[in-house]
């Protein structure tokens, strides 16, 4: 039985260390992590995978890996994902997103690199009044969300050139922590309302400030797709696994979106002397987006575990008791 090795960039980082933590019992795969640990934590690490420190900086680098490891399968997920910040940092994004991108799959050239799963996003879309298919028009509003397209279009480019197949995952919203309890999100709170939520909840008087609440919604909050982290962790093994999947693009979401109003009502059960404070709009937030999944759950004959918002929001919560314990 030969054994495949698989590589995943960000693997220190909160999606990236659910997805390790799905793949590394499987009997045929060896599991390699690069990270710079810029936005990664050590804590994330998963010990039975073999760890390197490194980014995407150095094509060179990257490629000695690449060959010395026998990859076959990489999965990018290494990525700034922060939509304001994105706003105000474009080079930053610009250099770390598609031109980290660019080095790494220039050091597929001459590999046994057969699959390549990237981590896009449902900002490519844009703002939308319905569920979103992978067939709808493209169009980003953040910088953040145009990194992201230009990195699909270089992944097709050289899927053809070097001849592999490629994955690309549009995650919609991305929220929870594992059932192992060993995982789940450090950081990256200015962004996450579920993440900033679970903060929250160990604080004597608990306040979430709320972005914008004149959308054309039904609450005038955002209204997003949010599916559990261990659900899209089971996709990228899905994937890993179904080697008759052709070159595609997925939506990974639940097709069903919550106001960030109507999270914050269901927070407010859990405790009611919580307070909301209304803010302008951030630049580059788009008011309205959930995922037509059809295309994803047909061909990976896939079906969610953990499809529940407040189940999402309590596994955070049980998280955020024992990051802080």
């Amino acid at each position: 039985m030969k054994v495949k090795n698989i590589l995943i960039t960000g693997g220190a980082g909160y999606i990236g260390s659910h997805v390790t933590e799905t793949l590394i019992n499987l009997k045929k795969y060896k599991i390699f992590i690069i990270d710079n640990l810029s936005r990664g934590h050590k804590r994330l690490i998963n010990k039975k995978a073999f760890f390197i420190k490194a980014d995407m900086k150095n094509t060179n680098i990257l490629k000695k890996i690449i060959i010395q490891n026998n990859i076959d399968v990489i999965i990018h997920l290494a990525g700034y994902a922060n939509v304001a910040e994105s706003q105000k940092k474009k080079r930053t994004y610009y250099n770390n997103n598609i031109i980290g991108t660019l080095n790494l799959l220039k050091a597929c050239k001459n590999s046994k690199v057969k699959n390549f799963l990237f981590s896009s996003s449902c900002s490519v879309y844009g703002n939308t009044v319905k569920g979103v298919n992978e067939r709808c028009k493209i169009n980003p509003v953040s910088y953040y969300a145009y990194t992201k397209y230009k990195c699909e279009q270089l992944i097709k480019n050289y899927s053809k050139k070097y001849k592999f197949k490629y994955i690309i995952l549009r995650y919609f919203n991305v929220a929870g922590a594992s059932n192992s309890g060993k995982i789940g999100e450090i950081g990256n709170k200015d962004s996450r309302l579920i993440k900033n939520l679970s903060i929250q909840y160990f604080k004597p008087n608990p306040k979430i400030n709320i972005f914008g609440n004149n959308y054309n919604t039904k609450d005038g909050t955002c209204v997003r797709d949010f599916m559990h982290v261990s659900d899209i962790a089971d996709i990228h093994k899905k994937c890993v696994l179904n080697e008759k999947i052709s070159s595609n693009i997925f939506n990974c979401g639940y097709g069903k979106g919550y106001s960030v109003l109507e999270i914050c009502q269901i927070f407010k059960k859990l405790k009611n002397n919580f307070k909301i404070i209304y803010h302008n709009r951030r630049p580059g937030d788009v008011g309205h987006i959930y995922a037509d999944v059809n295309k994803f759950k047909k061909a990976l004959n896939w079906k969610p575990k953990y499809n529940n918002i407040r189940k999402i929001l309590l596994s955070s919560i049980k998280w955020e008791r024992k990051l802080h314990s």
